[in-house]
């Protein structure tokens, strides 16, 4: 049985490109989709190309963007947009194979191996996708073609814009392992980091280094990487449509002045586990775990955690908890905080552990009962209709809308 044929589709600059789609002026310009500086969500999300020449990078401050370029043209992000537009150019994915997995709104593999007696072979395939996106969508992609998704989603990031890249099995060794192993998915700074104290400074040294180093430098992550580097990926790319495991929950704000009070501190972390707490109960499922990300105004991160005595999908649980962990390790002021719970489950039979009191169930059904009446309430009049008093006219950034989630994470 021969190799997969797998692509992996990058959109490129997509919501720099959705904008130029709507204002085909923004293209003559450096010009860049970024947060509202003014709610301190002042980072660069997207740039198009003639920002990129300025050198100017994502995730960046807006005050560092301009400084590199002072005529840079910002532009309010448009999510909704952004979600369409997604959905439209994944529908053209569908046209060649039913075997579409995203991966982000931007991005998606796809398993073409069946499809290339009526198609063509897989650089064929990535062509026409790429010619017809452009020309019925009107944004480019970046394609990679390879025997799994690694390599694929490797080759994807190869060559930009709207570029082809293939790397068959027998390219590895000339093509792949030469490069930087900040290129292969999952290795960040820190991996990297670790890694290069170890020398091992390309994909080929991460393919050629023990595996029981790699588990002891990296845990889980080092075996995975170590799979990744010598192609032994074989996870299959889903069908469009199917439901994927939700492993996590979280929700996250940057609030428009520091928290630097226990109160504020408290009114922050209920809006969001409400939200988190909301979520979980929607689909059914309960967590183990609740993890907090704390944010100063030096924009360093720290995240802590705790499990639970049993899973929970209520907010005054997580509350308790998030509060506990935040008020162990808050820094002088606080720019941002994130609620994630996991370790989620669907089961519910060890509700009446022995961990628990008698005398303290009841009191648990009331506060079920309490949330279940919430989530009612809103379903039917708006997140809005029920919220804590002390949102009511704060100067935290906290609106009247449901916070934003965060990306389940699967």
């Amino acid at each position: 049985m021969g190799d997969r044929v797998i692509l992996h589709i990058d959109c490129n600059s997509f919501y720099a490109s959705v904008e130029q789609v709507f204002r085909p002026e923004l293209a003559e310009v450096p010009m860049a989709v970024c947060g509202d500086p003014e709610g301190r969500h002042g980072i660069i999300l997207a740039k198009n190309e003639k920002a990129k020449a300025y050198g100017i990078a994502t995730a960046e401050t807006i005050w560092q963007a301009k400084r590199k370029c002072p005529e840079l043209v910002l532009v309010p992000p448009r999510m909704d947009e952004y979600r369409r537009f997604s959905r439209r150019i994944n529908a053209i994915y569908a046209d060649y194979t039913d075997m579409v997995e995203p991966f982000s709104l931007d991005e998606s593999w796809l398993d073409v191996t069946g499809s290339q007696q009526l198609f063509g072979d897989g650089k064929t395939i990535a062509d026409t996708i790429r010619r017809r996106v452009r020309e019925e969508i009107g944004v480019t992609v970046s394609v990679g073609v390879s025997f799994n998704k690694v390599f694929a989603k490797l080759g994807s990031d190869y060559k930009k814009p709207d570029a082809t890249t293939v790397f068959l099995r027998e390219d590895v060794p000339q093509k792949v392992w030469p490069l930087p192993v900040t290129s292969l998915l999952f290795v960040g700074r820190s991996a990297a980091a670790t890694l290069e104290k170890s020398h091992i400074y390309t994909i080929g040294d991460l393919a050629r280094a023990d595996r029981e180093l790699l588990v002891r430098l990296l845990g889980k992550l080092g075996d995975t990487l170590c799979d990744y580097a010598r192609g032994l990926d074989d996870s299959p790319v889903a069908k469009l449509g199917d439901s994927r495991e939700i492993k996590s929950v979280g929700n996250g704000m940057t609030f428009r002045r520091d928290l630097a009070s226990e109160e504020d501190i408290r009114l922050g972390l209920h809006v969001l586990c409400d939200s988190v707490a909301h979520r979980l109960r929607r689909s059914g499922l309960r967590g183990w775990t609740v993890q907090v990300t704390i944010k100063d105004t030096n924009l360093k991160s720290i995240t802590r955690q705790t499990t639970l005595p049993r899973a929970t999908d209520l907010s005054s649980e997580m509350l308790e908890a998030a509060m506990a962990l935040t008020l162990a390790n808050r820094p002088a002021a606080i720019r941002m905080l994130t609620v994630t719970v996991s370790g989620l489950t669907d089961d519910t039979t060890g509700e009446q552990t022995s961990l628990f009191a008698e005398e303290q169930l009841p009191d648990l059904d009331n506060r079920r009962r309490l949330e279940h009446t919430l989530d009612r309430l809103r379903d039917r009049y708006g997140w809005s209709s029920v919220r804590p008093g002390a949102t009511l006219q704060n100067n935290l950034g906290i609106d009247e809308s449901a916070p934003r989630g965060a990306d389940d994470e699967t």
